[in-house]
């Protein structure tokens, strides 16, 4: 039976084995390979990376040696390399784009196919209609997919492995003061989740007074003690465990990819990753002193309008993804772009989530004002306010979908949890404005039978209320309810 690949908000993913496979693989890289040369970029050649996942590196041979067959040089990372290194290979050798064999931060058991164009972010809808397109055609055709041998690949040189780190740090340098963090003798606790970002931080902060500890630091595929390398409190507890072993400043944590950032404080207390979203927009607009547009999902916190109006700047909204928000990005030329799941982008690099480079803008935003991460989240505060957020993916019967969905379509609450609903938006799911500024949203996932419920409110004592009547307006419960 034919699988149907199709790409959600970042990519092509499956099951390794049971829809990903290598011949499925290899159709999207002759696919890639066609969009190249219709588009005329082919001559340009391919970077192609790879996590740590199962087999990546074999997966990653796989495209290598079709884009060989296809008469396009394929760059090939030489070792498992984080989403953003990989990207910014696209702008170092002025490809016409790359190919990053990862799932990011799904379970151990599936892999996944990114494409990024060669302006080195989240490729566009429109880049992702043009790739489906072609993999539709090439599995219509029904032919095995042609790839040469690596070695001869390698001897033609239509290979060529590369090490992709050298002239990310170089970037990194450019962009940060690492030097400052270096000496500013902090001590801090790195968590690369068994994934692609392993030793970056210590490598970056080595040689100075600042003191990295690395846990979870080697590759394992299957992820363990955890459900998935997504770095969400539930997921960090060696992490947490070593900032109270070490006593450590504060704790950072990469997913499978390293293209996003989880944050704790000095407690082990997880800093959310809408109030990471806050503390980087004051990064730039406080210690960098940067000036410009600004983007976010409609998943992330209304915290970014309260210090764009303090500093007269516009916000651009976005549906969930950096599909839609690196090219927003490049289009506005803002300063930053960030959603809900912990993915940042920052001008002056790559319209791209970096969750190294975020990482870093944290370390140098504590160093800069000499506060813990408690004390940021405090400053934050005293500028806008408290802001409390929560979410939750629940659930339910396939067969129940489209009751489910129709519930919620048909919804007009005028209050949730006692606060008014001013209005209703539904450019990405269904969100219910709320009269404290905050706001409900309740989203379908493309793929799977599960309903996702956000909140972000000023209310602390309503989180928890505004989620269980958001699922109640689907008819559904949150589990042990």
């Amino acid at each position: 039976m034919t699988t149907r690949i199709k790409f959600g908000t970042d990519g092509w993913r499956g099951i390794i084995a049971e829809d990903y496979t290598f011949e499925n693989v290899r159709i999207c890289a002759k696919a890639t390979a066609r969009y190249l040369h219709d588009t005329g970029m082919a001559g340009r050649g391919l970077v192609i990376g790879y996590d740590t996942r199962f087999q990546s590196e074999r997966f990653a041979e796989a495209v290598a040696t079709v884009a060989a067959v296809e008469g396009i040089k394929a760059y090939l990372c030489d070792r498992p390399a984080p989403t953003p290194t990989v990207s910014f290979a696209i702008l170092d050798r002025q490809a016409a784009g790359a190919v990053v064999i990862t799932a990011s931060h799904n379970p151990g058991i599936w892999n996944g196919y990114k494409y990024k164009p060669e302006y080195a972010g989240s490729a566009s809808p429109e880049v992702i209609a043009a790739l489906e397109e072609r993999i539709a055609a090439i599995q219509a055709e029904g032919k095995p997919v042609t790839a040469m041998p690596l070695q001869e690949a390698l001897d033609k040189g239509l290979v060529e492995l590369f090490d992709p780190e050298p002239a990310y740090m170089a970037q990194i340098h450019k962009l940060v003061d690492v030097q400052a963090i270096k000496d500013a003798g902090l001590k801090i606790v790195v968590d690369p989740m068994f994934g692609a970002g392993i030793d970056y931080f210590p490598k970056l902060l080595a040689g100075g007074k600042t003191q990295v500890i690395q846990v979870n630091g080697y590759r394992n595929p299957i992820f363990p003690g955890m459900h998935n390398p997504e770095p969400i409190d539930h997921n960090l507890n060696a992490l947490r465990a070593g900032i109270l072993e070490h006593k450590a400043d504060v704790g950072l944590a990469n997913d499978g990819d390293a293209d996003r950032i989880g944050v704790m404080d000095e407690r082990g207390v997880f800093i959310n990753q809408l109030q990471v979203y806050g503390l980087l927009l004051l990064y730039l607009l406080e210690v960098r002193g940067m000036r410009g547009p600004i983007v976010k999902t409609l998943t992330t916190t209304v915290m970014a309008y309260k210090l764009a109006e303090k500093y007269g700047l516009p916000v651009y909204e976005t549906p969930v993804g950096f599909k839609y928000v690196g090219p927003k990005m490049l289009e506005t030329g803002a300063i930053m772009g960030g959603e809900e799941s912990g993915g940042f982008g920052f001008k002056g690099h790559i319209p791209e989530r970096d969750g190294i480079l975020a990482g870093l803008f944290i370390l140098d935003l504590m160093v800069k004002l000499g506060k813990k991460p408690s004390e940021l989240i405090d400053y934050l505060y005293a500028q806008v306010g408290p802001h409390y957020y929560d979410r939750i993916d629940v659930p339910f019967p396939p067969e129940r979908r489209d009751e489910v969905v129709a519930r919620v379509r048909q919804a007009r609450p005028t209050q949730v949890a006692g606060l008014t609903v001013h209005n209703l938006d539904t450019t990405d799911g269904f969100r219910f404005h709320l009269e404290d500024g905050g706001w409900l949203l309740i989203r379908f996932s493309g793929t799977e039978p599960i309903i996702r419920v956000y909140t972000e409110t000023t209310r602390q004592d309503k989180v928890q209320q505004i989620l269980e009547e958001g699922l109640a307006l689907a008819g559904l419960r949150a589990p042990g309810k």
